[in-house]
């Protein structure tokens, strides 16, 4: 039987697809990234 997913499940799915989305592009495109990492911005290269 397939479980339903609750609204919160439903929108960490969508966030995690979005980011993932954002991930590739930046790969493509050549461009870092920046990540919040122990309270400070780090820049992470393609």
């Amino acid at each position: 039987m397939k479980k339903r997913m609750s609204l919160q499940d439903k929108a960490e799915a969508a966030l995690k697809e979005a980011v993932r989305e954002v991930i590739i592009n930046h790969r493509k495109t050549g461009r870092p990234i920046a990540v919040w990492k122990n309270g400070k911005t780090v820049w992470i290269s393609p």
